[in-house]
């Protein structure tokens, strides 16, 4: 059975080396369709695409997540080779990586970055991945060991179910934890990472996009875990509003009257906010699982990839 394999490659200000990359893809996957999606560059990247034999597409909305939508929904293949531009990431490692999807009938195989990568990227995005990663498989399990790795070779039926809400940087994030919170088949490939070309510039910036992304970790537990989620929030509300009922207490059973009404008015206020969020935990809970459902219906709906 043939396979139709599309790599596709979400770009802003790649002029130096998308080339480069794509003569790569070329030499190691000659039956692939490339795909670049320009994301408002203001060089000359998607020209430098179109002149190597890539298929360009544009993305007027600004941030990586948004593109790599844009190429999601585009773009027709049975397996997605998504890698960046910059001719940093292994794309020799990539047959390899699809063999390894078709063969184990795997949603999602990922790249990770290793060797030494002291000159490839700042010691700040070296911690940074560290930590993120480290916070990833507490909140939502997996063998995740490079989260924010761009490097991914997908099944259609991931990439056609996949929401894609993310806007920026948190799409590797958001990939993974789609993943992991569905218990969907996934592997990792050791892969050689690079420093970029000169002139090159990332376009990470580690504490912006480090908030935005702890940001994002939390939204995706409160849309995808929300039981879990809203019970921490009642807990802490309970918590507060028991700590602050203490004195009142105390007053009462030692002169039979409650002077601090104020302070009543704000326990009763929290504990009625600590009830409320444990019960929109269960109704969000119940309606995750109907949601879940349906996922799993859409997911096998669309036929594996078979060798």
């Amino acid at each position: 059975m043939s396979i139709a394999v599309a790599v596709i490659l979400p770009c802003y200000n790649e002029a130096r080396t998308i080339g480069r990359t794509i003569a790569s893809i070329r030499q190691t996957l000659p039956g692939a369709a490339i795909w670049v999606c320009d994301n408002n560059s203001t060089d000359d990247t998607a020209a430098a695409a179109r002149q190597s034999g890539a298929i360009v597409i544009t993305e007027r909305a600004q941030g990586k997540g948004s593109a790599v939508r844009r190429l999601f929904t585009t773009v027709e293949a049975d397996v997605y080779v998504l890698i960046d531009g910059d001719d940093t990431y292994d794309i020799s490692r990539a047959p390899e990586m699809i063999s390894l999807l078709v063969e184990e009938r795997l949603a999602m195989v990922t790249g990770t970055r290793q060797g030494n990568t002291q000159g490839q990227y700042r010691r700040g995005h070296r911690t940074a991945n560290q930590i993120f990663t480290s916070l990833f498989r507490r909140l939502f399990g997996g063998g995740v060991t490079d989260i924010f790795s761009g490097y991914r070779v997908m099944s259609r039926r991931f990439v056609k179910t996949f929401p894609a809400r993310s806007r920026r940087f948190e799409i590797e994030t958001e990939l993974s934890a789609h993943a992991a919170l569905y218990r969907l088949p996934t592997a990792e490939v050791e892969t050689r990472y690079s420093s970029r070309p000169e002139g090159s510039v990332s376009k990470l910036h580690s504490f912006r996009d480090g908030t935005r992304i702890l940001l994002y970790y939390f939204l995706f537990l409160k849309d995808l875990r929300p039981l879990q989620f809203f019970t921490v929030l009642s807990a802490l509300f309970f918590a507060l509003s028991g700590g602050l009922s203490i004195p009142l207490f105390v007053s009462y059973f030692a002169t039979g009257l409650v002077p601090y009404l104020p302070t009543a008015m704000v326990v009763v206020g929290l504990s009625i906010l600590g009830f409320l969020f444990f019960t929109s935990g269960l109704v969000l809970h119940t309606i995750r699982h109907a949601a879940e459902a349906d996922f799993v219906r859409a997911y096998n709906a669309i036929p594996d990839v078979t060798t």
